[in-house]
């Protein structure tokens, strides 16, 4: 029996409504625990420590949240009054709720983005330094893969020339990397070769890679010292979160790899939708897990007509809705999506 009382749903609203899997319920049955505010549970150690030989860096931090590793992130990074470059929509400006000015204290200087990758030479244009009038700028903030652009990947070129100005400046590069597993897997490449460009990263293990909840920031032992104070202040220090963190040494272990199922669906779905009247889809622009799908008519009117064929998605702009696939959405799912729109 389905643990999922929604299983009958094909819930394409976002890949955040994963069921953790067999293997993670019998993980945290076994996990042998300790209390990870006073730094003795080893199953947090465990997967700290495969975080950080993932990504590349000295330590790592497990947190509830990408939010919290984003803004912890920010906070180690740069004392109050200063600034970070960031792109126009990215989530840590568009979906935390002001954390940026409320909790680190940073201006943000805004930059737009062709499907989330600034220009480097606008990027260097913006870094100014520190006067009796202008905050100085200290950190450069990257989204990869990009939500609002339709989890658009990063080109790894434009990673490096990221690096190269950020090192000729002096400052430091956090990369929001909640679905960088999913840039890995589209990319083809060790996650090194990602985030090797950036001096700190937060992963999310609880959207395409399954577990329930958490995510890790990755980055030097100094920066990662500094976010656990930043955790306690926020409330984000758990006891036995060995429970949790049993799921998240699963999705690091077996759940990266399957991303790409997602992605090949994504792109039957972009296919299959381009061809019905009224939705338009740049297919070429699929590179990941989701599908943002253009409409003539509101995109509210397809989300409530598709909505009573038991097909859940989220408008994100007027004529425009997202579709997100992941692990509980199979061929099976897929069609009866396709074939709901095709009767629409």
């Amino acid at each position: 029996m389905s643990n999922n009382p929604q299983a009958h749903l094909v819930d394409l609203r976002s890949d955040t409504v994963t069921r953790p899997t067999p293997e993670m319920y019998e993980a945290m049955q076994n996990a042998p625990l300790g209390d990870d505010v006073l730094g003795d549970d080893p199953s947090v150690k465990q997967l700290e420590s495969l975080a950080a030989e993932l990504s590349g860096k000295e330590a790592a931090l497990f947190v509830p949240s990408g939010t919290m590793g984003n803004q912890l992130a920010l906070a180690a990074h740069c004392k109050p009054g200063e600034a970070i470059i960031i792109e126009e929509e990215a989530h840590i400006l568009y979906y935390e709720v002001g954390a940026p000015a409320l909790l680190a204290g940073v201006v943000s200087w805004t930059l737009p983005s062709d499907r989330g990758a600034m220009d480097p030479v606008f990027v260097e244009r913006r870094i100014v330094k520190s006067d009796l009038h202008t905050p100085g700028t200290t950190l450069l903030c990257l989204e990869n893969t990009h939500n609002r652009a339709g989890g658009a990947v990063i080109p790894l070129e434009t990673m490096a020339a990221y690096r190269q100005i950020a090192d000729k400046h002096g400052i430091k590069v956090h990369l929001d990397g909640a679905r960088v597993m999913n840039a890995k897997v589209a990319l083809g490449v060790p996650l090194t070769e990602i985030t090797q460009n950036v001096d700190s990263v937060s992963i999310c293990l609880s959207k395409g890679l399954r577990s329930p909840i958490g995510s890790v920031l990755c980055g030097s032992k100094e920066l990662i010292e500094r976010a656990i104070v930043w955790r306690k202040r926020l409330g984000g220090g758990m006891r036995q979160a060995g429970i949790l963190a049993a799921c998240g040494i699963v999705s690091l272990t077996q759940m990266v790899d399957r991303l790409a199922e997602d992605h090949k669906r994504a792109i039957q779905a972009a296919l299959a939708l381009n061809e019905i009247k009224g939705l338009s889809v740049n297919v070429a622009g699929v590179e990941t897990n989701m599908v943002l799908v253009n409409t003539d008519a509101p995109a509210k009117e397809w989300q409530a007509k598709l909505a009573e064929k038991g097909v859940l998605f989220f408008p994100v702009a007027t004529n425009r809705f997202r579709l997100v696939f992941h692990a509980d959405i199979d061929d099976e799912k897929l069609e009866r999506a396709i074939t709901a729109f095709q009767a629409s």
